[in-house]
Formats: C-alpha cells, structure tokens, sequence
C-alpha cells in the first residue's frame, strides 16, 4: 500500500496485518553543479522506483510511506532525530517494522542510532530509467531487497 487516499481507506480495514513501514530516504543538495544535480535527481528516480516495486511485490503486507527528504549536507545526527520522531509517529498505528532505505552509504555510520532498519544499497550512477540494462539492474536488486524484508518477518 501507499502513502494515498484509496490505499490509506484499504489499510484502515487491514492494519493487523499490514506490520512494516518502507520509508525512502531521499538527499538532495541544490549547491551542486548540474551534472551533479543530474546525477542525484536520477538517484532519487531509481530509489522511488525500488521503494515502488517493493510495495508491488508485499502488498498486503507493507505500506509505502512518503519519501524523507533531507540535506545531503545536513548534520546527520539532526537529521537521526528528525527521522526518529517520523518513526515514533509511524509506530502509533501498529507497525512492528520500519525499514529505511537509502542508496546514501554515509547513514551506515550512523545506523546504530537510527529506531528502523537501516537497508542501504549501492546506487546506480548514471543511465537512462529506461534502458534494458537499469532495468535489469533494477530488478535484480529489487529481488534481492524483497528477501532482505522477508527476512526481518522470520
């Protein structure tokens, strides 16, 4: 399910068995020069794309909440705070799993601080969204990140 209208009336009659949240953490930073904003824009692309075809593929069990947006040059233990206030709040309804997913390593450094899981993954630099071989990337990681959420369930 996603964070929308019609998904949010569908959770409100399932919620015991909807237990994880997937929240995408998203950095933007508008200093950069184009290529480099090039770069991060198509990151965010992707990461949505991941977040999207996860939910697809555990629908019924998970729900898709909006993308967290933060600095790239922000302080991370602020940005920790903020996002662990997001999850206090996520955890009122009855969710038993938060999952952070990000392509932005530097979070691992700061992971043990963080009240989700932290589920980092190497990036795709550059390509066009739809091309044969990002797409093949795209669902073969997508694969391996659907038995990486299982696995918190066991």
């Amino acid at each position: 399910m996603k964070w929308k209208k019609e998904d949010l009336q569908q959770y409100k009659k399932a919620k015991e068995y909807i237990d994880t949240a997937i929240i995408p953490l998203i950095p933007i930073h508008l200093d950069n020069d184009d290529d480099e904003l090039e770069k991060q824009a198509f990151q965010a692309e992707v990461l949505m794309i991941f977040s999207y075809e996860i939910e697809k593929e555990l629908t019924g069990r998970v729900m898709l909440m909006p993308g967290y947006f933060y600095l790239s040059t922000a302080k991370k233990d602020k940005e920790i705070n903020r996002i662990n206030e997001w999850i206090e709040e996520i955890r009122k309804q009855p969710f038993k799993h938060i999952l952070l997913l990000t392509f932005d390593s530097s979070w691992k450094k700061n992971e043990h601080a963080m009240e989700g899981e932290l589920l980092w993954f190497p990036t795709i630099q550059t390509g066009h969204l739809h091309s044969d071989e990002t797409n093949a990337i795209i669902k073969d990681q997508v694969s391996q990140m659907i038995d990486l959420v299982r696995s918190y369930w066991q």
